[in-house]
């Protein structure tokens, strides 16, 4: 009876345990139940404590989760890092990490990534002081272009700093407090690049183009000043004759009034000389294009990551491997919508239906293998699975449904015409399950149609590589820039150009200048002149001369002979050869000499009783009111005429380059030049000096 008794209640518990194993059982042989967002991602940091979602491989692909090993392991605590679509997370990043946490059981800081940045980070059972502040400062100072390596390479730089709470009170004061809105970008994106180009073709053309437009613009005034120093008109009125003497003009006429007409201008710019200032232009362009294109150095618009053939094809094998096994696939890495009632009931109806039907819920973000696109999707799906059937395709996140039919014989129209129940967008956690109901039952009344229909094919994805590659930078804007670059030139010209003549306005305004017999003022009087101002200042003093005689109807008669002699010897100093015009080989001491004569020939004009004598330290001083103790040329002490500036501070000597060196040579006291002008050196007065012209020239 005991044996008997023992042998009926095992046989009950027996079929209890097998009725409630029959109960328990999956709906079909192949449908086992899909594991829980939490089981899954942590079976996966069980196997690697990188796990990275292969459904965003255009932002961050599979294959970088080596890189995200390698920043971990700097912060010499265990490291579980994942990185998922930002839908995944839902709202709340930490629940998320704590439900992970709790299914694999391992201390250690958990990191949640996104592709949009850093959600979440926990640490459990380990210390890591700056955990939370580098939370903070990554949400605060991170570019928002930031791939998710360079956040996590960011944050972890921020841990190790052992500053962590200052750079997150920095960038809060930063970015938050009245500061700015957010960082600036890390890399260059298309609109970027297109700036980039225009600025360069402003550049490579502007630049140039403004250097030879004021180069030549700079050379032909200065061969302006040389050819109106050289060639410039002297106006002779009494021609060695003295007074009466009709005036002499170029090329030997004379006028009625004795005026000297103007020469003509250097004509154009030489083009022997342009043409290497072209090549020199073109040039500076080059290297402008060059230095532009390594300062705008970059190719792509990330990280330069670039995703494999496996890290593009990896979901599309995992989802129709998962539909291979069981027409109902939900997406281990997203949150689930469907509980297990829902789920089984929906495997009951794909079974029941006459027509193949397949259900995907996985969401499509914009950085997956199909840029975000269902049909292209389905078709890749529906290329593995290899045989007719209706794809719905739901987002777990979205709640969004959509159906793309594969050669079934289902009227596709009858479906199509109810798009308030088919086009979903309400709560997915809410409305998803009962949705796919509503969805099935539209199936299953559908008219069946002759033949099967098939959808046109949806356009390729774009290259990921090539989608983050950047425009060339001489493309785009750059031909804009160019034409920009080009009126910018005009302008800086013209700018250069009036601020040049504005400047020699000015310095010619402030030039200090000596006072000549009666307080007319006069050039200044440099101790070591050059020649182009020797042949400048010439040409002026004697156009002064002429115009002062001209103008003065009533002079002593000693005024009027001593400023005509003056006018005279100078002219046979420069002008040589009767042409009116200074000559091209006058020397330091002759030019010099003429200025001597033609100040000395208006002092004469506006104070006769000053004009006999001139400084003997510098003759250029003008008239010498006083006399002062000297030793000329190394002799015995005496009385020499000397300006009043002199007399109150001996001023340097007078000195010139000499005849032979082309006006090139060595600085030399001018007594020690050979000319008439030396005898200035000893005292000599004007009159003897204008004689001494006319000797030395043979004029009597």
């Amino acid at each position: 009876m005991p044996r008997a008794g023992l042998m009926l209640v095992t046989g009950w518990l027996t079929v209890l345990f097998c009725a409630g194993a029959v109960q328990a059982a999956p709906a079909g042989p192949h449908a086992p139940d899909n594991p829980t967002q939490f089981a899954y991602l942590a079976e996966q940091l069980r196997k690697s404590p990188v796990h990275v979602s292969d459904q965003i491989p255009r932002e961050v692909p599979r294959s970088t989760a080596p890189a995200f090993a390698r920043e971990a392991r700097r912060l010499g605590v265990p490291t579980y890092v994942m990185v998922l679509p930002h839908a995944s997370y839902g709202t709340a990043a930490d629940g998320l990490l704590a439900g992970v946490h709790d299914r694999l059981g391992r201390k250690g800081l958990y990191v949640a990534l996104s592709d949009t940045g850093l959600e979440a980070a926990q640490a459990y059972g380990v210390d890591l002081p700056g955990t939370a502040d580098a939370v903070t400062e990554a949400v605060y100072a991170v570019p928002y272009d930031a791939t998710p390596r360079e956040v996590f390479r960011h944050f972890v730089d921020v841990v190790t700093s052992g500053e962590a709470h200052e750079r997150a009170e920095e960038a809060r004061a930063a970015y938050d407090y009245g500061g700015t809105d957010e960082p600036p970008g890390l890399h260059t994106d298309t609109t970027e690049r297109e700036n980039q180009s225009f600025v360069t073709g402003i550049a490579v053309l502007g630049i140039p183009l403004s250097v030879l437009l004021v180069t030549v613009h700079a050379l032909q005034r200065r061969r302006v000043r040389r050819a109106a120093a050289a060639d410039g008109p002297v106006r002779v009125p009494g021609a060695r004759g003295g007074p009466q003497g009709g005036g002499r003009t170029a090329g030997g006429g004379t006028t009625g009034s004795g005026r000297q007409q103007p020469g003509g201008g250097p004509g154009p710019f030489p083009r022997e000389r342009l043409l290497p200032l072209m090549l020199g232009a073109a040039v500076l362009g080059g290297l402008v294009a060059f230095t532009a294109s390594q300062i705008f150095d970059d190719t792509t618009s990330g990280d330069g990551t670039r995703p494999t053939a496996a890290d593009m094809r990896a979901r599309i094998d995992r989802v129709s491997a998962g539909l291979r096994r069981d027409p109902l696939y939900l997406d281990p890495e997203s949150r689930s919508t469907l509980d297990g009632t829902e789920r089984a009931h929906l495997r009951k109806r794909l079974r029941e239906l006459d027509v193949p039907v397949v259900i995907a819920a996985v969401p499509t973000p914009p950085d997956d293998e199909s840029g975000g696109s269902t049909e292209l999707l389905a078709k890749q799906v529906h290329d593995r699975l290899h045989r007719d059937v209706l794809m719905v395709l739901a987002d777990p996140a979205t709640g969004v449904i959509e159906l793309v039919n594969y050669s079934t014989r289902i009227d596709d129209s009858y479906l199509v015409d109810r798009p308030r129940d088919l086009a979903y967008t309400g709560p997915a956690e809410e409305q998803l399950g009962r949705h796919l109901d509503e969805l099935l039952t539209y199936v299953d009344k559908a008219p069946r149609a002759r033949t099967g229909g098939r959808p046109y094919d949806p356009p390729p994805a774009a290259d990921p590589v090539e989608e983050k590659a950047l425009p060339g930078l001489f493309t785009g804007d750059f031909e804009a820039g160019m034409v920009l670059g080009t009126f910018a030139a005009g302008l800086v010209f013209g700018l250069v150009a009036a601020a040049r003549a504005l400047a020699r306005r000015l310095v010619r305004r402030g030039r200090p200048a000596g006072r000549g017999a009666g307080g007319a003022a006069v050039p200044a009087a440099p101790d070591r002149p050059t020649l182009s101002w020797l042949r400048r200042t010439a040409r002026q003093d004697l156009d002064a001369l002429t115009a002062a005689l001209e103008a003065s109807a009533s002079l002593p008669e000693e005024a009027r002979r001593r400023a005509w002699e003056c006018l005279d010897a100078a002219a046979l100093l420069v002008d040589g050869d009767s042409d009116g015009r200074i000559d091209a080989d006058a020397t330091p001491v002759g030019l010099t000499c003429a200025v001597v004569l033609a100040r000395a020939g208006r002092t004469a004009i506006e104070e006769p009783a000053a004009a006999r004598y001139v400084c003997h330290r510098n003759p250029l001083h003008g008239a010498a009111r006083r006399r002062a103790p000297g030793r000329p040329s190394g002799g015995a002490a005496r009385s020499l005429p000397v300006c009043e500036a002199c007399r109150v501070a001996p001023g340097p000597v007078l000195r010139l380059r000499s005849a032979g060196s082309g006006g090139r040579g060595a600085y030399a006291p001018y007594p020690t030049l050979t000319g008439p002008l030396a005898a200035l050196g000893d005292g000599t007065g004007i009159d003897q000096l204008t004689l001494d012209v006319r000797e030395y020239f043979g004029v009597h």
